[in-house]
């Protein structure tokens, strides 16, 4: 792909909306963090040591494409501009510590963008495999055919007593992080996210809200992933964040019904109302897109809203940040009203493109 593509398009295939129990899962993640034994952790090394495991991984790229028979494209932190940078960080390819420091930063995307391995993050190596809806033996079959690749070919850090070394204690042992994307308006309404966010940590689990803080959740997009990685193994590690979110799944979904037989002309009201200022709004600020998106999504996904496609929600979801704007513009110095005035068009443009065919919009 090239890179002009990748920063401007908005569809990603594991943001389709499609997938298992996609109403309340939109995306699934496993992540593998490995270390090249030789050369010290990023955090440590120094530019020519850096430079080194990029040469290493490089040298095996080949391989890894034939293996999973897809080719891979390269983004140099280095040489992207720092909104360039931005809109991978939105399109959660990259996080916000690896553009701190962009040198000898790499990201490799495979052609269907559903991969990604980072080099010299936090950890040598991060590989990062998506699947749409819910769904983590996907996306752990492929980190597990890369990890097994780059075993044959590199010297990874491994120990017999604490598993594969990384940079972070609590990624000791497997070094597999598996995380799911969920949208959970009905737990935020009905005041009962806060019980399941109480009762994870014993569970071995980390819930935390994707947008907002602590006191606040907007748009209610929700992570939850395991917390450790140490004395579990992977298949331990991958049934038990599965056996967490088929029951927050099953809560959600009670929530939703609920709301839906005892406030339902509330309910109604509230999503056409988000709907109609969704698709005709001049200016939508992010905070409120993201609120608006939230009870659009939960329209369709409670068929109250048969007009647009569930695919709208991550599309506009990508294409309302700020970076996205500002690189779409090609211009880094928009004023606030400026970027909201985008983004209200990028919603209105969605929409109408994810509008099914009995619509007949003006």
């Amino acid at each position: 792909m090239e890179m002009h593509d990748l920063l401007k398009s908005g569809r990603l295939a594991w943001q389709s909306g499609k997938g298992k129990d996609n109403d309340v899962v939109l995306v699934s993640c496993v992540r593998l963090a490995r270390n090249f034994r030789a050369i010290p952790f990023p955090n440590r090394a120094n530019n020519r040591q850096l430079a080194a495991s990029r040469h290493a991984f490089e040298a095996i790229l080949p391989v890894l494409s034939e293996g999973i028979g897809q080719a891979f494209t390269a983004a140099d932190m280095e040489q992207m501009t720092p909104v360039q940078r931005g809109v991978l960080l939105e399109k959660q390819f990259i996080s916000r510590n690896f553009i701190r420091s962009p040198q000898h930063r790499v990201v490799f995307l495979s052609e269907n963008l559903g991969t990604s391995i980072l080099v010299n993050e936090e950890d040598h190596l991060r590989i990062q495999c998506m699947a749409a809806g819910f769904d983590l033996r996907t996306p752990n079959q492929t980190a597990s055919r890369l990890d097994d690749l780059i075993e044959s070919k590199l010297d990874i850090a491994f120990d017999e007593r604490m598993g594969y070394l990384t940079s972070c204690p609590t990624n000791l042992g497997t070094g597999l992080r598996a995380s799911v994307l969920l949208h959970l308006p009905g737990l935020v309404f009905t005041k009962n996210i806060q019980n399941i966010a109480n009762v994870s940590p014993q569970l071995g689990l980390a819930i935390r809200s994707v947008y907002g803080d602590e006191k606040e959740s907007v748009g209610n997009l929700f992570l939850i992933s395991n917390q450790l990685t140490l004395g579990f193994s992977e298949e331990e590690l991958l049934a038990n964040v599965e056996s967490a979110v088929q029951e927050i799944v099953s809560h959600e979904r009670q929530a939703r019904k609920a709301l839906a037989l005892y406030l339902k002309e509330q309910l109604d009201d509230e999503v056409w109302r988000a709907y109609g200022l969704l698709r005709y709004a001049r200016l939508l600020p992010k905070k409120e897109t993201l609120e608006l998106l939230s009870k659009v999504r939960l329209g369709i996904d409670l068929k109250l809203i048969h007009e647009v496609d569930a695919s709208c929600f991550s599309e506009i979801l990508v294409r309302s940040g700020v970076s996205y704007l500002q690189n779409l513009a090609e211009n880094e110095n928009l004023s606030k009203n400026e970027i909201d005035r985008l983004r209200a068009e990028q919603a209105r443009s969605i929409l109408l493109s994810c509008s099914r065919p009995q619509e007949n919009l003006t």
